[in-house]
């Protein structure tokens, strides 16, 4: 079923593989150790001459299965997972930066990915923060030693939408990696190989996983990145399909020696979790969009950031990128109105820190998940000290707009 939907090809791709005694889900394999009763099989498998596992840091049928699933989200040709979604950014940048690289980030990051490019600023690695929703500030940022671009989607909080489909078309004339983070859209809402991403990321805890009982991330190879004029690239790992070089050193220097795996369980817990993706995000942009359009009227409400809203600078591009807007946004409030106050008038949208849930989750950002990195930097990215952040549930629309007009009155 090659020309099979969304959600029909995710939900049958455990199945279409060999799984024992005709399971419709992959088992949870939770052995560390695999036998091979001819040594020499064990040793083609350790040298990449034949497929099959060799120890559980580096590979399980479990994750395995969630990985070739994320691949046919992404359209991509293969998957690294790990045990979070910042292991799966981290470690590839480990495993494909030298000291003396640089990169081009756009400033409008989450905040603990903006805290690591900091941290990797003291190991030799230069970082150069732009506005990425314009191509030009990339381009002009670009030097001799840059090996790669790194934007989000939708920026966190603030709902930046990053000119996705020029930045694609300049790292493809100037060769360089072009990695995009996918966890604010999903690859339901948006691919990152339609823009001529190199790698695309994605943090399955959030909306893929779906249902905060998970940790995990991933990188996913699209294809479309030349490989073979890649200068930091080891040997060992030219080998086979140039397409395949990037990923296999990422899942041998980042994966085997830096060790962020993602465990059996919690694959098995996102990969059921995926199965609904397609489901939950529709009533999750649905739910946004209704109460973005509510509050945007609101006189308490000074200011919505969400890309679905026309009034948002990049509206028009989220709309011609996006199948939907997603289910974040974020809101400030007029300065009479306390936000400490307001989000513990709220009843059904839960105070905490994740996102991608089935509930409608808040958080004051300056106070919390932003607190760390300063007002100068907060400043810079337009943090204001009223700002709540929103994740969007898979609640009732109604019983969601009760809930925020009773918090607001």
């Amino acid at each position: 079923m090659s020309n099979a939907g969304f959600t029909s090809k995710i939900i049958h791709s455990d199945r279409r593989g060999s799984i024992e005694h005709g399971s419709i889900h992959k088992p949870v394999h939770t052995a560390v150790t695999y036998s091979y009763d001819d040594a020499r099989d064990l040793a083609a498998v350790f040298q990449g001459k034949a497929a099959g596992y060799t120890y559980g840091r580096q590979v399980n049928p479990t994750v395995t299965a969630l990985q070739d699933k994320i691949s046919l989200m992404e359209g991509g040709v293969a998957t690294a997972a790990f045990a979070t979604g910042m292991a799966a950014i981290g470690t590839t940048l480990f495993s494909l930066l030298n000291a003396g690289d640089h990169i081009v980030s756009s400033s409008y990051l989450f905040g603990n990915t903006n805290s690591l490019f900091n941290t990797f600023v003291n190991h030799g690695i230069d970082v150069t923060f732009v506005d990425a929703t314009d191509v030009a500030h990339v381009e002009a940022a670009v030097q001799e030693n840059t090996r790669l671009v790194f934007v989000e989607t939708i920026a966190n909080p603030r709902t930046q939408v990053s000119d996705l489909q020029n930045i694609g078309d300049l790292c493809e004339a100037r060769g360089l990696l072009y990695l995009v983070d996918n966890t604010m859209t999903s690859p339901y809402l948006f691919q990152g190989k339609s823009v001529k991403a190199s790698l695309v990321i994605n943090s399955l805890t959030k909306y893929i996983g779906g249902h905060a009982n998970a940790l995990g991330g991933s990188v996913t190879e699209t294809g479309l990145f030349d490989w073979s004029k890649f200068e930091n690239l080891y040997d060992n790992y030219k080998k086979g399909k140039p397409a395949l070089w990037g990923i296999t050193q990422i899942k041998k220097k980042g994966l085997r020696d830096f060790g962020g795996t993602l465990g059996p369980e919690a694959a098995h817990h996102l990969s059921v979790g995926s199965d609904t993706l397609a489901l939950r995000m529709d009533r999750i942009c649905s739910n946004a969009h209704k109460l973005t359009q509510y509050l945007d009227q609101h006189p308490k409400v000074k200011q919505v950031y969400y890309p679905g809203l026309e009034a948002h600078p990049q509206h028009q591009r989220a709309k011609q990128l996006f199948s939907q807007s997603g289910g974040l946004f974020s809101i400030e409030l007029v300065d009479e109105i306390d936000c400490f106050d307001f989000l513990n008038n709220l009843d059904l949208v839960i105070c905490t820190s994740n996102l991608g849930d089935t509930r409608t989750l808040a958080i004051p950002v300056a106070h919390s998940i932003y607190y760390e990195m300063g007002a100068e930097r907060r400043a810079s990215m337009g943090i204001d000290d009223s700002l709540v952040r929103f994740s969007t549930g898979i609640e009732d629309s109604e019983d969601l707009l009760e809930d925020f007009k009773r918090a607001l009155g």
